[in-house]
């Protein structure tokens, strides 16, 4: 025998009307702080409801002045309280209170941080870091629909103005891809290393060929001078490193050991040990004297195609085309840290002159990490979307990298701001595809860069000494999110 049945009771359908007008009441709830909306007009209440937010909600907000009792007005209803409650989150009163200063036209001023004196034209005490936003209502309907609102200042550093750089030299005379280059300590000369096999002297200040080496067969793709001795060391594609005596303008050592083509060379700034970094994947650590092998730095998948050395731990930092960076402990020969924050092959690095930090390039992006910890500090404003092959910073904070494509841009190194980007022109002759930058260097000075090219030119950028503030003025926006990763 079947059971009772429950009979449900019909739900009455709600109007489109009805929830159309929830929804609105919604937004309104959630919004009413942003745009502010009607007064209510009867004073008291509202001063009722402005004490009530504040110590609710606004703890931390604090009333300059007590609201006297005004005048109630009869004609206000009590619906129209209500149903503004949750609309007029911070109101202030009407432009026709402001205007008496008897019925306290700023007594709900809210301050935000510390106060200062008020200014002679001033409604109300602002602070550090307030911005009073107001709407002057032009009825008695339309009441001011001020909110004072916490301006949040940007966190991130404004830029330093750097004039911008100019090319005022182009050297030729290598017979190949220009991959390397290195600065004598005496700032006079520097030399480049190229894909014709040739090591070639230039003097800084005419740009003028001084001297030809010839020994490497492959080509050369690191160069470094010594700052105690006559020496210069170079590496290449021939797996070989070679020590130059300057005062015989021939080698006197080589450093066998590697088993492929070595892309990278560093000398240690205080002791005479040198290390390189090739497509075996190992950095090795060579005393320069004896030729002997000190470490080999075992532990990236990948080429070692970057590596800079600092006085103190981590003395040696190896970038890899596995994407990651290596901090290393020079006394076990083990690595201290692995970043592993870039997604593809780190190219280049270059080490502050002055400060405990370093920059490393990547086709995904350019961040800027800590000293000796290896903390990352941010990512670089703008992406050169590009292989970006060589970096260089300066002591007044001027960074420069080199792209694939011929791009050369340079950047704040305080901000991470790009305030300048130029595309380098192709010498006639050359292919338009051979316009990439492979290696950049600034002079001992900071005052000249040298870049090398793909169309087999060396070129030479200064600053534009005519350039002022006005001229070319900062357009910097800060970044609305900083992303962490």
């Amino acid at each position: 025998m079947p059971g009772p049945t429950l009979e449900m009771e019909p739900v009455e359908p709600q109007s489109l009307k009805k929830l159309s007008f929830k929804s609105l009441k919604r937004a309104l709830d959630l919004f009413s702080p942003i745009h502010g909306h009607f007064a209510p007009p009867d004073p008291e209440s509202k001063r009722i409801r402005m004490s009530h937010k504040i110590n609710v909600e606004y703890g931390a907000l604090k009333s300059t002045t007590n609201q006297p009792h005004g005048q109630v007005n009869s004609g206000a209803s009590d619906r129209s309280t209500q149903s503004s409650d949750h609309l007029n989150a911070l109101a202030l009163p009407g432009p026709e209170d402001s205007r008496d200063p008897q019925k306290g036209g700023a007594q709900n001023a809210l301050v935000l941080g510390p106060s200062v004196p008020k200014a002679p034209n001033d409604a109300g005490v602002s602070g550090k870091g307030t911005a009073i936003i107001s709407a002057a209502g032009s009825s008695e309907r339309n009441f001011s629909t001020s909110a004072i609102m916490e301006r949040i200042p940007s966190k991130w550093p404004r830029p330093v103005w750097h004039p911008p750089w100019k090319n005022y030299r182009v050297i030729s005379g290598h017979l190949g891809w220009v991959r390397s280059v290195a600065f004598d300590p005496s700032n006079t000369w520097f030399c480049t290393g190229s894909a014709d096999r040739t090591i070639k002297i230039w003097d800084v200040a005419s740009g003028r060929l001084k001297l030809t080496l010839t020994g490497h067969i492959e080509q050369v793709r690191g160069l470094a001078v010594s700052k105690k001795h006559t020496y210069m060391f170079s590496a290449g594609d021939d797996k070989q490193v070679k020590c130059w005596d300057l005062e015989q303008n021939k080698v006197i050592r080589s450093y066998h050991g590697h088993l492929s083509g070595v892309y990278c060379l560093a000398l240690h700034p205080t002791i005479d040990i040198l290390f390189t970094g090739g497509r075996d994947s190992v950095c090795r650590v060579w005393d320069i004297r004896s030729k002997m092998q000190i470490h080999a730095l075992s532990g990236h998948q990948h080429t070692v195609c970057s590596v800079f050395s600092r006085p103190t731990d981590p003395q040696v930092v190896t970038g890899s085309h596995d994407s990651t960076i290596k901090l290393w402990d020079l006394r076990y020969g083990k690595a201290m840290a692995t970043l592993t924050h870039h997604k593809k092959s780190v190219r280049a690095m270059a080490l502050h002159p002055k400060e405990h930090c370093f920059a490393s390039a990547s086709a995904d992006n350019i961040k800027k990490f800590n000293l000796p910890k290896g903390e990352f500090c941010h990512n670089m404003l703008s992406q050169q979307k590009t292989i970006i092959n060589a970096m260089a910073v300066n002591e007044e904070g001027v960074m420069a990298t080199g792209g694939d494509n011929g791009s050369l841009w340079f950047w704040d190194w305080k901000s991470g701001h790009n305030f300048q980007q130029s595309q380098t022109i192709v010498q006639p002759g050359s292919l338009d595809s051979e316009a990439g930058i492979y290696a950049l260097s600034y002079d001992i000075t900071g005052s000249r860069l040298v870049s090398c090219e793909a169309d087999k030119t060396i070129k030479m950028w200064k600053e534009d000494e005519s350039a002022t503030p006005e001229t070319h003025p900062l357009n910097f926006k800060p970044p609305k999110d900083i992303r962490r990763f």
